[in-house]
């Protein structure tokens, strides 16, 4: 692109598209009187600019409401964002489920999708079944694949720019996997591959229990916990996607595994699954000593690994999700060891938004990657129609 300067009317009209086009879709819909007020714009500008975003699909006048005109004489013309110009796809990768949701350029999701699968299931067959997921969703929602904008991902290990997984232990065949790049072949579109905890982090501060604030850690609770951290409102990926990697502090020293810690016998826990540890915290209920036991060392060892981002972050807010959110008594004792070793413990609280937060977060990377696009000055702003 060449040289803008200040006084460039390209430029300057890539700006008042996208002022305007941000009034509008702060809006149900909007008079050219009231987008020039919010915007302070003159009228003839605003005029322009709204005709330019209808040309491009992404604005549409609204129909006057019957019987508007014959009571009140001809009514004012009233304009709205389309969001149907577009669709978005949020796709989680986990060790038992892949699952989808499908969302307006508005974000508001229009349908989900989820299927289980084996954990034992290599590379391929994950990913087909996730193909599969996908291909049921937007049949049903009748959107065909040429509308989507946008493609989010999250899964498991420590994903690169590209959407590589440089190591993905959680996964069978998934170290090493160009998971981008497979994906790609499926859309037409941008796909963003993230990290599972980092998505569920972002979702949780977009529609979640973290909505009021923006230092948060979010801790993706399972046999080999995961975290993501916000740090300013921003995700904090660190230097090469493995920021919040907590699961593996007990290899600094700390050589206790999760089969030991949640042992109620003098042998490992196995099988070792979440069906498997959902009886041992219900043993722990029921008044059982050993599994009292088992589910005080795993709940140290989550706040020693906790306690670690807290003190090295500082974040107002640490958000508990994953399945061992729902396990009855986690949070009381997290909170009350955190206060031990913190010197400023962080308010603790359980995620909102339960199994959907790893997709809605991969969703909200889908609508980011849109929303740079729509309002950025230092090119043109095109929709598919």
């Amino acid at each position: 692109m060449g040289r803008l300067t200040g006084g460039d009317p390209s430029l300057l009209r890539r700006i008042n598209s996208a002022v305007v086009l941000h009034a509008l879709r702060a809006t149900d819909c909007a008079t050219l009187t009231e987008v020039t007020r919010v915007t302070g714009l003159s009228r003839p500008t605003v005029e322009g600019v709204v005709d330019d975003l209808i040309q491009a699909g992404l604005v549409v006048e609204q129909a006057a409401e019957e019987g508007t005109a014959r009571r009140q004489g001809r009514p004012a013309r009233r304009f709205r964002f389309r969001a149907e110009a577009g669709h978005l796809l949020g796709l989680e990768i986990g060790a038992h489920r892949v699952a989808a949701l499908l969302a307006d350029l508005d974000g508001r999701v229009l349908g989900a999708q989820a299927k289980d699968i084996e954990e034992t299931a290599g590379a391929d067959e994950r990913l087909e079944r996730l193909r599969t997921t996908v291909a049921e969703l937007l049949r049903r929602a009748g959107v065909p694949r040429s509308s989507l904008r946008a493609v989010g991902v999250a899964t498991p290990g420590i994903v690169e720019a590209d959407g590589t997984v440089r190591l993905g232990t959680a996964l069978p065949g998934w170290t090493g996997l160009r998971l981008g790049e497979r994906l790609s072949r499926s859309f037409k579109c941008p796909v963003l591959v993230e990290n599972d905890a980092n998505a569920a982090a972002v979702a949780e501060h977009w529609k979640g229990a973290a909505t009021e604030s923006d230092d948060v850690v979010f801790v993706l609770a399972g046999l080999s916990p995961g975290a993501g951290a916000l740090i300013g409102g921003r995700l904090h990926r660190g230097f090469g996607g493995a920021a919040g990697e907590i699961g593996a502090l007990h290899l600094l020293g700390r050589e206790v595994t999760p089969e030991t810690l949640l042992s109620t016998t003098d042998e490992p826990l196995h099988p070792l699954d979440e069906q498997a540890v959902a009886e041992v915290f219900a043993k722990a209920r029921e008044g059982d000593q050993r599994a009292r036991a088992a589910v005080d060392r795993f709940i140290q060892r989550l706040v020693h690994d906790v306690a670690a981002l807290v003190l090295a972050l500082d974040p107002e807010l640490v958000v508990i999700g994953g399945w061992a959110a729902g396990l009855d008594g986690v949070l009381a004792p997290l909170s009350r060891e955190l206060s031990r070793y913190c010197l400023r413990p962080p308010k603790v609280t359980l995620s909102l938004l339960g199994e959907a937060a790893v997709a809605t977060g991969a969703l909200r990377l889908a609508l980011d990657h849109v929303e740079e696009q729509l309002f950025a000055v230092d090119g043109t702003v095109t929709a598919r129609r």
